[in-house]
């Protein structure tokens, strides 16, 4: 295995890290007993999909007088730096477990710095592929979502259509299984004219589609890797007077809104509320000594104007 080489941390990174931690802890009320298992979760940035990850955590912690959880998140879905100095902080306020969406592998270092001091590692939502020191893995079968993507998208299609792919961040596992899932369920109904990166930023996706548009302006349908790069997306579409068909990966609140509207037409919907649940009990009963399965696959379904009511 290769390990990755740890970034520094600049001091105001850890004091910003420090800063966006919290405890629910016995002065609060309803907070944990005294013994409590303190647990760590840390989630990539503030965003619908992880605020709701958070608050179904936030449920669960209520309802669990043993358990206390500390809680963490970075900037942004490229914040490493962040992540590393909240992990970094956990392993300070000695938590017996940490369940994290880690921005990338090079969060890894860290990481290994908590399992060498005994506490177990939980990952949501994305796998550090070869990395053997998780516990377990709490996420989506991004592969299987993808897939369910190309193959909803192939069926729409006309003959000789084309795509263009806005990519997550590069190197992310979860995101680039999101993509190759998607070409395996496509399969030759489409020819692919543009994958730029967006690193999930929906800036990033509004330029690189009005990008795209520009230079494909006759292109048939655009995929969206993740959430806010679609919402971007549907920006330049609009702007643009054009009517590709818009596909995305998340079914956020804004994408559920444009589906129900008509002007996106399907996303691949995630279950963030049941991937916190199942992450941080995952991570509590490892830090008690329990077995714990290796992946906990969270689900996924296609979203679309027939069922979006459901998804409300």
């Amino acid at each position: 295995m290769n390990r990755v080489r740890r970034l520094a941390v600049p001091a105001t990174v850890l004091a910003v890290a420090a800063a966006t931690l919290t405890g629910c802890g016995d002065a609060e009320p309803g907070g944990a007993a005294a013994g409590a298992v303190k647990v760590g979760l840390i989630t990539k940035f503030p965003v619908d999909f992880y605020d709701t990850m958070v608050d179904a955590v936030k449920q669960y912690d209520a309802a669990h007088a043993d358990v206390e959880v500390v809680y963490g998140q970075g900037k942004s879905g490229t914040d490493d730096e962040g992540e590393i100095a909240i992990i970094e902080n956990m392993i300070t306020q000695g938590v017996k477990a940490i369940a994290i969406t880690p921005t990338s592998p090079n969060v890894q270092g860290a990481l290994d710095k908590a399992v060498k001091a005994g506490i177990k590692v939980v990952l949501i939502d994305n796998d550090i592929p070869g990395w053997t020191g998780k516990s377990s893995v709490v996420a989506t079968d991004n592969l299987a979502g993808g897939k369910l993507a190309g193959q909803w998208l192939a069926k729409q299609l006309p003959a000789g259509a084309s795509i263009a792919v806005l990519q997550g961040r590069l190197g992310n596992p979860s995101l680039d299984d999101r993509v190759k899932g998607l070409k395996d369920g496509l399969g030759g109904a489409a020819t692919i004219v543009a994958e730029p990166a967006t690193d999930c930023d929906e800036t990033k996706g509004l330029n690189a589609a009005q990008d795209i548009l520009t230079a494909h302006p006759d292109v048939t349908a655009i995929y969206g890797a993740c959430g806010p790069p679609i919402t971007g997306a549907l920006q330049a579409v609009k702007a643009s007077g054009k009517k590709p068909i818009v596909v995305g990966f998340d079914a956020s609140p804004q994408e559920i809104l444009a589906i129900e509207a008509g002007t996106q037409a399907a996303s691949v919907a995630q279950f963030p509320a049941k991937m916190g649940t199942l992450g941080i009990e995952t991570a509590v009963n490892a830090a008690k000594g329990q077995s714990v399965p290796s992946t906990v696959d969270t689900g996924t379904e296609m979203v679309t104007k027939d069922n979006v009511a459901k998804f409300k």
